[in-house]
């Protein structure tokens, strides 16, 4: 298939005879090697292919590639003098990676407005193999602006997918430190946004550290850039919270701030993230997913560090607060100590000590006289039991002028116990006698 020609390179019309023939039949007189290979996988060092087989290869194989739509951005729009054709450079706004695409001059000059550089298109085309210079082009053949309602829906798309996926759910949002050590900012050199946010956090808290990066806040660099400036403050580890900041725009110029790359980088940070981009009605993405929003750069060096005269009088005003709570609290002491010093029982402590003294005295004074009564009792009732004692026991029956006669050990109660013989120990009231039984006494008949 033989390649359409370049009009900003013409063909070179004094060829010879051999190089206007199909490549593969142009070979040497004095050719002695094999026929050429006819795939790439079966040439050797020993038999390669020419450059001219390459290249009709190459021709063949992208002329089989099918057309394509792309989107990107304008980095760069080539218009050469005397040439029909431009050379526009179109990246890819979330990564670092660009094409040059080839178009007519016309297409171009033909849109209104016509695009610059930072501009979003779509374009349809197909890559082309120039085998006479060995380049590959990408070849348009229509050109179309993104339109602000496609654009809109876009970002409405990507907006739900990473709700979806949880990038911005209330749990994810990190709480911001009462008192950054360093504050990171980002945010375009020498920008009003930059004025704000250093002007207003400095009014509040005059001793805030800032930590300022300055990329490119819109156009083709502008993600790339912030992304490197929020990785390079996000490790850093005196930095406690870090500021993205931008002042208002078009919607065209915030659209940095809604790329998923720059989204997705600000949720993977370990330190919390502001988002503080335009103005109030201004929402880009970006803002979704940070952790803390703020509606403009004022409002954020507002939110990034507290108001020091507010901090100061809110403590003197606890100050005042403890110091009449404890005035209060010494004040109840001071009068419970005087109703306490003032009883009648501090004022004349011995009354009532004399008071006790005599209830005791005329307590124990009764106890001793119940005890006394007691053992008169008690001795009464013993000497009236020895008096019975007295009167029953064998003592005063003795010396009532009986006797208690024993033989043998034992108190004898019949006459048959002292038979003639026997000794007997007969017991007075004044002693014992000691006898011999002379048997029994005989009766008067005997």
């Amino acid at each position: 298939m033989t390649p359409p020609p370049d009009p900003a390179n013409p063909p070179d019309r004094t060829r010879t005879p051999d190089q206007t023939r199909p490549p593969d039949q142009t070979r040497p007189l004095n050719q002695t090697r094999p026929p050429f290979p006819a795939r790439a996988g079966d040439t050797t060092r020993e038999n390669p292919w020419p450059v001219r087989t390459l290249a009709q290869r190459m021709t063949e194989y992208i002329a089989r590639s099918p057309a394509a739509w792309i989107e990107g951005q304008i980095a760069q729009v080539s218009l050469r003098s005397g040439s029909q054709m431009s050379f526009v450079t179109l990246r890819d706004p979330s990564v670092p990676m660009s094409v040059q695409v080839v178009c007519s001059r016309m297409l171009l000059t033909a849109m209104d407005p016509p695009p610059s550089e930072g501009s979003r298109i779509v374009v349809h085309g197909r890559f082309e193999f120039y085998p006479a210079r060995g380049s590959l082009n990408f070849r348009v053949d229509q050109v179309h602006p993104v339109g602000i309602g496609e654009l809109l829906a876009r970002l409405e798309r990507l907006r739900r997918l990473l709700a979806a996926e949880g990038l911005t759910a209330p749990e994810r949002k990190r709480p911001l430190p009462f008192l950054p050590g360093v504050v990171g900012l980002i945010t375009g050199r020498a920008s009003a946004a930059e004025s704000d946010v250093l002007a207003n956090a400095r009014a509040r808290w005059p001793a805030v550290r800032f930590r300022v990066e300055n990329p490119a806040v819109q156009g083709v660099s502008a993600v790339p850039q912030m992304m490197e400036a929020l990785a390079t403050l996000d490790a850093d580890p005196a930095v406690d919270v870090i500021v993205l900041a931008r002042g208002g725009g078009s919607m065209e110029d915030l659209l940095p701030f809604s790329d998923e790359a720059l989204c997705r980088a600000v949720s993977r940070c370990r330190t919390p993230v502001i988002s503080a981009i335009g103005h109030e009605p201004d929402h880009p993405i970006v803002d979704d997913v940070a952790d803390v929003r703020c509606s403009t750069p004022t409002d954020a060096g507002k939110r990034v560090v507290p108001d020091a005269a507010a901090e100061r009088r809110q403590v003197e005003q606890l100050q005042a607060r403890a110091r009449r709570a404890l005035t209060g609290w010494v004040t109840t002491e001071e009068a419970r100590l005087r109703r306490l010093t003032s009883a009648a029982v501090l004022a004349d402590p011995l009354t009532p000590i004399d008071r006790r003294q005599d209830e005791v005295r005329t307590l124990r004074d009764r106890g001793r006289s119940v005890i006394r009564v007691s053992l008169e009792r008690i001795e009464r009732d013993i000497a009236h039991r020895r008096a019975q004692l007295a009167v029953l026991g064998p003592a005063a029956t003795l010396a009532r002028g009986y006797a208690v006669v024993q033989g043998h050990g034992s108190v004898l109660r019949s006459i048959a116990d002292a038979p003639f013989g026997t000794d007997l120990r007969i017991r007075l009231a004044d002693g014992a006698l000691l006898a011999v039984s002379s048997g029994p006494e005989p009766t008067p008949t005997d």
